[in-house]
């Protein structure tokens, strides 16, 4: 078997099952080979190892189980990031990015003499953390996580970028574990409706990051924006990934805590309603 059949084979064998199947397929192959995935069309006529061949066929069984190529493969590529991944954290999306671009725009905003200090509420794999602590090498960021099996796989994403200094991984519940107030608050938190989550996500991404809680799938946001006014400085800023739905209901939560908040809503390339951007100013 060539590079190119076992591709094609795979490819047919995923369509029914992921709307990405071609892709699927190529990821899954470069991960067994350890090649860029450009090389597969480079080298097509190539035929791996047996090995190789029972090892990618396995995975691809797998992946026709609806179980993410991002668990299969270990990793996810987040704003321009190459990221470790595993069963306890959500994958990271790429509409996630909008909220790290308005938190760096934010951020360049504030030019001052002190260290910006910002807050990732609910950090995960530390996708939105690392990402940001790239790109403002002044920063320090707190990173908080309930979980711990996700707090492991965040220092792990922290190490391999050199971060350490500048991201400080605490547990606890949303807010409590924060030292300090910050100047920015940020969180792409739970706010699903777990019984409306496609069931290929249901099934196998962890439902403590999915589950927003209540009948609209908002209950995450009332106990954080509820605890928040303590825990941001004045002429602080609040940015929240929000889903399609809940503009109104998230708008009219940081209002109640925060009256002089300035509201803005951003959309993602979809044109979906992603992003709250409230600033104290």
């Amino acid at each position: 078997m060539t590079v190119l059949s076992l591709l094609r084979q795979a490819q047919a064998q995923l369509e029914p099952f992921s709307p990405t199947a071609r892709l699927d397929a190529q990821i899954l192959l470069a991960h067994v080979l350890a090649w860029p995935r450009a090389q597969l069309l480079a080298e097509r006529d190539y035929a791996p190892s047996p090995a190789e061949c029972t090892a990618f066929a396995s995975l691809v069984a797998q992946r026709a189980t609806q179980i993410p190529v991002a668990y299969l493969v270990g990793h996810k590529e987040f704003y321009g990031i190459d990221l470790f991944v595993n069963e306890h954290t959500l994958v990271p999306r790429p509409e996630t990015e909008l909220l790290v671009d308005l938190v760096l725009s934010e951020a360049r905003r504030r030019r001052r003499a002190t260290p910006l200090t910002i807050a990732d509420i609910g950090t995960g794999t530390g996708a939105i953390a690392v990402a940001l602590a790239q790109h403002l090498p002044d920063a320090l960021i707190y990173a908080t996580d309930v979980s711990a099996e996700a707090l492991t796989v965040a220092a792990r994403n922290v190490r391999a970028h050199q971060l350490s200094e500048r991201i400080i991984l605490l547990q606890g519940d949303l807010l409590e574990p924060l030292p300090t107030p910050v100047d920015l608050l940020v969180s792409n938190p739970p706010y699903t409706i777990l019984t409306e989550v496609d069931a290929n996500v249901r099934d196998h991404e962890p439902h403590l990051a999915l589950d927003g809680g209540g009948t609209d799938g908002a209950d995450v946001y009332r106990r954080l924006l509820a605890a928040a006014p303590p825990y941001l400085r004045p002429n602080g800023a609040i940015l929240l990934e929000i889903g399609a739905w809940q503009s109104q209901i998230v708008s009219d939560l940081i209002r109640n805590a925060f009256p002089q908040a300035s509201l803005s809503l951003h959309r993602d390339l979809a044109s979906h309603e992603r992003v709250i951007y409230a600033t104290l100013e």
